[in-house]
């Protein structure tokens, strides 16, 4: 992985695909810092309890060739502050400490996103979110607010949505969607005041604003059309 930034989100992302005791060993391995250029697989598989090939077998199921490029992948993470910018908020945290925390946290993960992200992925989601003739946006909890904001952006230029955050009007909605339909799926935003869970939110929504320009780029005409209809149908309920 040449982007040391991409090298934590790489590691978070892969972590549901593991078994729960890889898992425990990738998210050991994960909040520490004090892995040394020349520490051996044995004495970080100690830590975790585990075996020398088992620290292998994990490096090798989060994308690694194996141990050695997966200890230069974390001594090239250290250097971005990442595991810093992570923590979550304390109960000793100054005013001061708190808004960095917080701002800091959100433009890591958002420059995390970005390195890892998958732009032929991402041109396919526009050219599907183009194409389909119905989108439905599902989303519980707090998701479920940014799945409305998505939607009020696509139908200011003309593209018809559905939002869902009932999880029986969700499965209704699913099962009449046919192959030219599109549905984007979030997760609930249940977490701590500061964690992965809550930068999340500012990178979908920024994804989705992505996603939402890209589409609009794909008939500028038509969304720029429809973006002054829109406008002018609430410009008299406008506060001047």
């Amino acid at each position: 992985m040449s982007d040391p930034k991409a090298v934590a989100a790489q590691i978070r992302m892969k972590l549901p695909s593991l078994t729960p005791l890889e898992g425990k060993v990738a998210a050991d391995i994960l909040v520490r810092n004090d892995i040394g250029e020349t520490m051996p697989s044995r004495e970080v598989a100690e830590m975790s309890g585990v075996s020398d090939a088992m620290v292998v077998k994990v490096a090798k199921k989060l994308g690694f060739a194996g141990f050695r490029e997966f200890r230069r992948g974390l001594l090239d993470n250290y250097k971005t502050d990442t595991a810093a910018l992570h923590s979550e908020i304390s109960e000793g945290d100054t005013t001061s400490e708190i808004v960095q925390k917080v701002f800091r946290t959100a433009m890591q993960a958002l420059e995390e996103t970005f390195a890892i992200l998958d732009l032929a992925a991402f041109e396919r989601a526009v050219d599907y979110l183009h194409l389909a003739k119905q989108r439905g946006f599902y989303g519980l909890g707090g998701s479920a607010q940014i799945a409305r904001d998505v939607a009020h952006k696509f139908l200011r230029i003309g593209m018809r949505t559905s939002v869902f955050d009932d999880a029986h009007m969700m499965l209704m909605s699913a099962s009449l969607l046919g192959p030219d339909d599109v549905v984007l799926c979030s997760t609930p935003q249940n977490s701590p005041l500061l964690c992965e869970k809550a930068t999340a939110r500012i990178t979908r929504l920024n994804l989705l604003d992505a996603l939402f320009v890209a589409t609009a780029q794909r008939d500028r005409k038509a969304a720029n059309a429809s973006l002054t209809g829109t406008i002018r149908a609430v410009q008299s309920k406008r506060r001047t």
